[in-house]
């Protein structure tokens, strides 16, 4: 069960993009022919250079490894080059390629990856979304700073059985982080919150993103203004290296303060939670992969925390997220992105029903990858997965988070 061969395959989700302008998946295979699939979250540099680099991580540090391996793998990795430290750029790439060992291993021992993690604490897991137009009328761009329009998609999306949104009517991506809210964002993410409330009273809780756009006092000011309308969190509120700051937003609001999409490995996700984070978000595939993102939970179980796994990627990804949730005790609930595409990929191997999704019990990550698929659209751009404004920030309040999805 040595890990023998790898493929990396860029593929681009259609219109409308829900998801990235790309998902980096990697199929590995084993000397006695087993095939697993990982994902690599994203990246800081282009698919062609991570490509290179997830190659580069597999050659060095897992070809002719076992599969059951993945600590040796892992250490191997985080430690390469004398650096001993969370490295973005590596982690996500040896994080894909973690996941597809476990698949791996759980084909070859035919059980699914929950049960050699510890079992089975959860037979299902919650769903959450973010707010996606759901009726005609809903056009983009309009409809990212349209709060009526979102109470509208709220109520739809919680009449399917969803019992919590995410949305983020803050601001734009910028690079110009750490920025002062001006008063139109201000008074947007207060509308956005009270229309949302209203439609779904409390059927749902609201989950607010900012994506680490703000300075502490600008963070704190959000947070307080929001407040009356009782979000479940407060999601990345100052920019992610940022401790002290994080720490100064969760003692001066009084919402949980969520955290982790852009945080790889135990030391990153250990500052959040002496920042005072009481929820993590782990993208598996950034996080250093499963088994890290285990020793991660186990921390926020010490500290009386909760995971809700990030995912703005492919539903390979996604299928990890479930196999780390069936596994843990605290596991609040797991972000879901419902597209055909996604489905397609997977072969409808995993539904949300009802809010919920049931965690599969087949062997490995529980899934049926369609690479044919996978490989029929593959990505032809030169953008990066997610990409960040670089004009000013526009005081008058006429730009909005787009919610992730590519413009071209």
């Amino acid at each position: 069960m040595k890990l023998r061969d790898l493929d990396v395959l860029v593929t681009a989700p259609p219109a409308p993009g829900w998801g990235g302008r790309y998902w980096i998946l990697v199929k590995l295979t084993s000397d006695d022919g087993i095939t697993g699939w990982g994902e690599c979250y994203a990246a800081s540099v282009g698919p062609r250079a991570m490509t290179a680099v997830i190659e580069d991580v597999f050659d060095r540090h897992m070809r002719g490894t076992s599969a059951e391996d993945v600590e040796l793998m892992f250490r191997r990795a985080y430690s390469a080059g004398f650096t001993q430290r969370p490295d973005l750029t590596v982690m996500g790439a040896f994080s894909g390629l973690e996941i597809a060992a476990w698949d791996v291993l759980g084909k070859a021992r035919g059980r699914p990856v929950h049960a050699l993690m510890g079992g089975r604490v959860n037979d299902r897991v919650r769903a959450y979304t973010y707010l996606y137009p759901t009726r005609p009328h809903h056009a983009l761009p309009a409809f990212w700073g349209d709060a009526a329009q979102h109470a509208e998609a709220a109520g739809d999306t919680v009449a399917r059985g969803y019992t919590a949104v995410k949305f983020d009517p803050a601001g734009p991506y910028t690079i110009r982080g750490g920025h002062m809210p001006p008063l139109p964002d201000l008074a947007r993410s207060v509308e956005f919150c009270r229309a949302i409330r209203e439609a779904v009273g409390t059927r749902a809780d609201l989950l607010l993103g900012t994506h680490g756009q703000f300075s502490t006092g600008g963070a704190v000011r959000l947070g307080r203004a929001v407040e009356p309308h009782d979000p479940l969190w407060f999601e990345e509120p100052v920019p992610p290296d940022n401790m002290a700051s994080l720490a100064e937003v969760a003692r001066a609001v009084r919402i949980p303060v969520a955290v982790g999409e852009r945080l790889t490995t135990m030391a990153e996700f250990l500052g959040a939670l002496r920042a005072g984070a009481t929820i993590l978000q782990p993208a598996l595939g950034r996080s250093g992969g499963l088994w890290q993102t285990r020793k991660v939970a186990a921390l926020a179980e010490a500290h009386n925390a909760l995971l809700a796994p990030h995912l703005y990627a492919g539903p390979i990804e996604w299928a990890a997220n479930l196999q780390l949730c069936a596994a843990i005790p605290n596991c609040l609930m797991a972000e879901t992105i419902e597209t055909p595409f996604h489905d397609g990929l997977i072969k409808g191997t995993l539904r949300v029903e009802d809010g919920f999704i049931e965690v599969p019990r087949a062997p490995g990550l529980g899934i049926e990858v369609d690479e044919a698929l996978a490989r029929a659209h593959p990505f032809t751009g030169d953008g990066l997965h997610l990409q960040m404004q670089e004009a000013p920030l526009d005081v008058r309040g006429g730009t909005v988070f787009a919610g992730g999805a590519p413009r071209d």
